[in-house]
């Protein structure tokens, strides 16, 4: 409807010049706020399937090295008789991982970012490879069954739950700095029941872990989250709970096998 100008007084004599120009419609506030919650409730989305698509990918990798190295006795007879590979993997997987976290280059550029990532993957799987020579089919089975059914319920779980895990970051490095020393007193004064102990507190708090990295990347209602740009990093972040809480259990698995 076109706006036209009105008088508070009977108009004067003459001839009198009527606003007839269409009046601009400008978007309600509202509108305009549900519009960026709209937006960026699609990024984060977006953000959320890159991240796990990734993750899909590091596990797949690592999958195939733990069957390499289960299933085939020439290639984890090897890596046996060259021990320095397994070092030689540990520092690739320090640096990379140290260059990450203090470039945000390393991390958010394209495709720099893959590069990093892939070889940290590539080392981590290698080392994990190793571990994982050492025990039997059956027990690799059983843990990786354990492992992921235990991650997708916590998934689940940081998903639902009401409760903000994304507030206890400083509580968490707080708990991963005991922990290490609670391991270097096992490592010490080694035994079953302390490295049953050791295994089922690491379990628990990289269980946690998991829950609290998640919700920093689901966002929404959560006091912290990821910036968008980060998928590198909070895939590389779920991806290192979920090998965590595997070796956990294949610890616990060891402990009692003894």
């Amino acid at each position: 409807m076109d706006k036209r100008s009105s008088w508070p007084l009977d108009p004067p004599k003459g001839n009198v010049k009527r606003y007839t120009q269409p009046v601009e419609v400008i978007d309600h506030p509202e509108s305009q706020l549900q519009n960026l919650l709209f937006d960026e409730q699609t990024v984060r989305q977006k953000f959320v399937r890159k991240v796990y698509m990734i993750l899909m990918a590091q596990l797949c990798v690592t999958l195939a090295f733990l069957s390499l190295f289960v299933f085939n006795d020439d290639v984890s007879g090897f890596v046996y008789d060259n021990p320095a590979l397994f070092w030689l993997a540990f520092i690739i997987l320090f640096i990379t991982m140290l260059i990450m976290l203090c470039f945000d280059d390393a991390r958010r550029k394209t495709p720099i970012n893959f590069v990093f990532l892939g070889i940290f993957t590539l080392a981590e799987s290698f080392m994990l490879g190793i571990i994982a020579s050492q025990f039997a089919p059956d027990e690799i089975f059983i843990a990786v069954t354990i492992t992921a059914i235990l991650c997708l319920a916590l998934s689940l779980y940081a998903v639902q739950t009401k409760v903000d895990y994304t507030v206890m970051g400083g509580i968490l490095l707080v708990c991963v700095l005991a922990l290490l020393i609670f391991g270097i007193v096992v490592i010490i004064f080694p035994g079953r029941v302390m490295i049953m102990v050791y295994s089922c507190l690491g379990a628990l708090l990289f269980s946690i872990y998991l829950v609290y990295d998640t919700q920093l990347m689901m966002g929404g209602k959560h006091k912290y989250s990821l910036n968008p740009e980060e998928y590198v990093f909070a895939a590389l972040n779920l991806y290192l709970d979920v090998i965590n809480l595997f070796l956990y259990i294949l610890s616990m698995m060891a402990s009692s096998r003894h």
